[in-house]
């Protein structure tokens, strides 16, 4: 096997650009594109079009048994993320699933045990984990460079979006639908990252508006605060709702701080590490010495959803380690799925010990529960496996 055979499922905004990066533009070795599939006519007809010589089906199903590829991308929307994956796990098929692995954790859980089963590769989209910034960020603080990790606030706020990119598809920004609002939509990256750099916090208290600027019914403005293992606090606050946004991330340990914005690392560096110098110290106000640097790292985003795709293709003919292993998508998933669980509970949310049918029957209820009426819109079907 020297070229990995992939078949492209949903071809919204996602899954077409993906297809024009494996089977247009080439930018991927050794990675062909053996088949595309949608079940709407209309992304068919587009398929035909523009993808001439690549066989398009109406349903996975079909293109899993027809023996033309040897893997599958699945650009779906959410909630069909898990089921899509185990049956290709199940027709003997590598998996690379966009983000978020899915709604809610109980069905993530059972994407990852058939992922275990099987023995093919499992990957997800997390293409952020590409960019040189949040790499040398994660490598300040796994070297332990930055000393003991004291507190993460990430403002992450410009992902704002009007009225009627929530009015765009009949699925957006409902709970059937999308399954949330921002955590699930526009921030599973950024959570995914938290983790990564961070490691999972122990539990979360979270305080959201739902609809609280826009005619929806799911989440637009969040403040959450966590708890990790080693007594470290973060602070994570989103919306779609501020224009001009933030995005700013700010991590403090014994040896200073390192910040990020506008793509720039900014590290102020003690000199000592402040848990020693609060030792020895004498002087009532006396402070560490700090320098103010500017931490190199390549500011071009990296590869991004390319990158991955590279790397999946790699692992598979070379054995090269995953860089976003499939199996982590269920991280930022719980974070996000605690964040909910502690608004709509008004309590913590035990991370360590989460209640998985609790938050599954909790999203139940308010799929049954809910009165929002979607307004009349105007159906964007190349939006529909968008994801952000």
């Amino acid at each position: 096997m020297d070229k990995v055979r992939i078949g492209v499922i949903g071809l919204g905004n996602m899954g077409s650009s993906h297809t024009k990066h494996i089977h247009l533009e080439k930018r991927v070795p050794n990675l062909v594109l053996g088949a595309v599939c949608d079940i709407s006519e209309e992304r068919r007809e587009w398929a035909r079009n523009t993808l001439p010589e690549v066989p398009v089906f109406e349903d996975a199903l079909s293109m899993y048994k027809s023996g033309l590829i040897d893997a599958v991308l699945i650009a779906v929307p959410h909630y069909d993320h898990p089921v899509l994956a185990i049956q290709g796990f199940e027709h003997g098929l590598h998996v690379l699933v966009e983000k978020p692995a899915g709604v809610h954790t109980k069905q993530v859980l059972e994407m990852n045990e058939a992922a275990q089963k099987s023995d093919k590769l499992f990957c997800i989209m997390y293409n952020q984990r590409t960019n040189p910034v949040y790499q040398k960020v994660r490598d300040l603080v796994k070297s332990g460079e930055l000393g003991g990790i004291k507190r993460a606030v990430w403002i992450i706020t410009d992902w704002y979006r009007p009225q009627c990119y929530h009015d765009s598809g009949t699925w957006r920004s409902t709970w059937e639908g999308e399954g949330g609002g921002t955590l699930i939509n526009q921030n599973p990256h950024n959570l995914d990252l938290f983790q990564w750099i961070l490691g999972m916090p122990k539990r979360v208290r979270s305080f959201c508006g739902f609809g609280k600027f826009y005619n929806i019914e799911v989440e637009d403005d969040v403040t959450a605060y966590m708890e990790f293992e080693n007594g470290a606090s973060g602070v994570y606050i989103t919306s779609t709702a501020e224009s001009p946004g933030t995005n700013r991330l700010e991590i403090s340990g014994d040896m200073g701080k390192i910040v990020v914005e506008k793509n720039v690392i900014t590290f102020h560096r003690n000199r000592v590490s402040e848990r020693e110098f609060n030792k020895t110290n004498t002087a009532p106000f006396g402070r560490p010495e700090a320098w103010k640097c500017e931490v190199p790292a390549d500011t071009n985003g990296g590869e991004q959803h390319v990158g991955i795709m590279k790397n999946f293709t790699n692992a598979i003919l070379k054995g090269e380690k995953l860089l976003a292993p499939g199996e982590e998508g269920v991280l930022g998933l719980l974070i996000s799925n605690g964040i909910h669980y502690s608004a709509w509970t008004d309590s913590w949310a035990d991370l360590e010990n989460f209640d998985h049918d609790g938050f599954y029957n909790l999203l139940q209820d308010k799929i049954k529960t809910s009165t929002y009426v979607k307004p009349d819109v105007v159906q964007n079907v190349a939006d529909v496996a968008g994801t952000h």
